[in-house]
């Protein structure tokens, strides 16, 4: 079984710790279920800490080494095996030696007269998260478990199958038995079944018989089953039930084999352990159907071609998915930010979950840096463990400015002094509204309620106002202008105009109806990108990337994953690879739980 550690734990009650004394392990309190208690035979324990003991000759808590798993040298069975050939172990069932487990103290509970105890140990893989949800699982498995083991040996009385092993046959000659149950990562079990059946991919269940009858043991020591919370989470969803519900139907699975059913032998066999798996549920009134049921059903509606359900992972269960992405790189305007520059907060929920599963967000925007970290402080994402802040990387200004690692400025580039000349004398003599960008400011020449609203309602810095064109020249470096009009005003007037004007000397970009971008020629948000990329050490393979505007078309080129906004432009469509809800339809949030897990 799954390493005992109970002995551990005693005494039961040990002096307490001086209040110097530094903690050796986290100590996490079990659900409290007062309305439901197990059987009166059944003894579980949930393994939640491995190595925290008291020492009774030193009177002090100690760490103890992990103790040497006794999972080896077992034969096991899985859902998917391609070929029917005998299992054999491969040697040592760990996929690493450094592997332990949270446990605490198993609580007996004395057994009738001559009723069967049934010992089940519940245990949660050390690189699991601390969920509650799962948590609460395993709790309920605690009392699960036994039931189960109860009505399948029930059953076992009058089985009539012809293809089960019937090793055990009659349970009611043992004292005991032992059976632990391990929840797990895609990870871990991926790495047990290479070891064990030399096939490197993720299994939603393995179990571990350990029966030796030729011992004639007082205890039937059952075996262990390890199930894939992760693989179960996908499962769950795909299937419509909770997660509780198919971890359950996988439990029932493993016991199953582990009592001698083995639906990999033959057609009649897998009918057989279908059958039992059924009629378990059904006695439990447990939800859904069995596995072998279930895994028969996704696989006829594959290949019947049905529409496929919905791969939108659900909000709060990215925890039980694998990143597909290093990175997610995400514009702001129209994109990140609705069309009331807001950024909702479930596009902020989804930010944040993708972060704490370690996908690292980077925001590539035609906005200054201060107005980025701006916006995110509205829904706590700016700062150091947030998405952006004044030492985390990014791409700003088009790709004009790029920041690295700590915040540091790795790329410039200014706009040519001429042209931004020629702008700023065209926006004085026909009052049309201009803004300067340069790095964390913005200068204008007048005041108007468009120069305003830029700060206003797009957050960037408030402008400045120069007293001349010469004063606002002589000031800076000037990275872009932009000029700010109608929609029909840039459409009709200014980029006709300025297209032509600047030719062969800079780039006129359109990333809003209503401002029209005067950038350096051959700059883009892709270069950006790419440029930040090299200097973190990455590829074009690690990212995905969202955007809406004609200057996000580079950088969904360059992504491994391209996604334009509903809203987008048609140019910024016509590159995608997917093309993804709106902005005000959370479109961001949608992307990342459709594709980025």
């Amino acid at each position: 079984m799954l390493p005992r550690l109970s002995h551990l734990l005693r005494p039961l009650h040990p002096p307490p710790l001086p209040s110097t004394a530094t903690p050796m392990a986290r100590v996490i309190p079990r659900a409290a279920l007062a309305h439901l208690s197990p059987a009166p035979n059944a003894v579980a324990s949930i393994c939640l800490s491995p190595r925290l003991g008291f020492d009774t000759n030193t009177n002090r808590f100690g760490v103890s080494p992990p103790l040497k798993s006794s999972l080896s040298a077992r034969g096991f069975h899985a859902l998917c095996r391609d070929d029917g050939r005998r299992l054999t172990p491969l040697g040592r069932v760990w996929a690493s030696p450094q592997r332990e487990y949270r446990k605490v103290r198993r609580r007996a509970v004395k057994s009738k007269e001559k009723e069967l105890e049934l010992n089940v140990s519940i245990c949660i893989e050390e690189d699991l998260p601390d969920d509650p949800e799962v948590l609460s699982i395993a709790e309920m498995l605690r009392l699960n478990v036994p039931m189960a083991m109860k009505v399948a040996f029930d059953g076992l009385k009058d089985s009539c199958y012809k293809t089960r092993d019937t090793a055990i046959s009659d349970v009611g000659g043992f004292e005991s038995v032992e059976l632990s149950l391990l929840l797990c990562n895609d990870e871990f079990i991926r790495k047990l079944n290479k070891e064990w059946r030399d096939e490197d991919h993720t299994t939603d269940v393995l179990s571990m018989s350990q029966h030796a009858p030729e011992l004639k043991l007082p205890i039937l020591m059952l075996g262990d089953i390890v199930i894939s919370v992760e693989t179960a989470a996908r499962q769950a969803e795909e299937r419509g039930h909770a997660l509780l519900d198919e971890i359950r139907i996988l439990m029932v699975h493993g016991l199953l084999h582990l009592l001698g059913f083995d639906h990999e032998i033959s057609e009649e066999a897998e009918a057989e352990m279908e059958k039992e798996e059924e009629l378990l549920l059904k006695s439990l009134g447990w939800k859904g159907k069995g596995l072998i049921q279930s895994a028969y059903d996704a696989e006829t509606n594959a290949n019947s071609h049905e529409e496929k359900a919905d791969d939108r992972k659900k909000e709060g269960h990215l925890r039980f998915y694998k990143p597909k992405f290093n990175y997610i790189f995400c514009d702001m305007d129209g994109t990140l930010l609705n069309s009331k520059s807001q950024i909702s907060s479930v596009n902020a929920r989804a930010l944040k979950e993708a972060v704490s599963r370690g996908v690292k967000v980077v925001i590539a925007t035609g906005k200054a840096r201060p107005a980025v970290i701006s916006s995110l402080k509205m829904v706590d994402l700016a700062g150091k463990d947030g998405v952006v802040s004044e030492f985390s990387p990014g791409v700003f200004l088009q790709g004009l400015l790029v920041y690295g690692r700590q915040g540091r400025e790795i790329f410039r580039r200014n706009l040519d002094p001429n042209v931004c000349r020629e702008a700023c004398l065209y926006s004085w003599e026909n009052k049309v509204p201009l803004i300067a960008f340069t790095k964390d400011r913005c200068l204008t020449l007048f005041d108007d309620p468009l120069v305003d609203s830029l700060h206003t309602v797009y957050r960037e810095p408030k402008a400045e106002i120069m007293p001349s064109v010469d004063h606002l020249l002589a000031a800076v470096d000037i990275q872009k202008v932009i000029f700010l009009d109608t929609s029909a005003g840039v459409t009709t007037t200014l980029r006709p105009y300025w297209s032509e004007a600047t030719r062969d000397r800079a780039t006129v970009v359109q990333a809003v109806p209503d401002m029209l971008e005067i950038v350096p020629i051959g700059t883009s948000k892709g270069s950006g990108v790419k440029m930040l990329l090299d200097h973190l050490g990455s590829t074009a393979k690690e990212i995905m990337a969202i955007g809406d505007g004609e200057n996000d078309v580079e950088m969904l080129e360059l992504a491994s994953l391209g996604i334009a906004l509903s809203n987008g432009s048609e140019k910024t469509k016509a590159v995608a690879n997917v093309i993804g809800a709106s902005n005000d339809e959370d479109g961001v949030a949608d992307a990342i739980y459709r594709y980025a897990f």
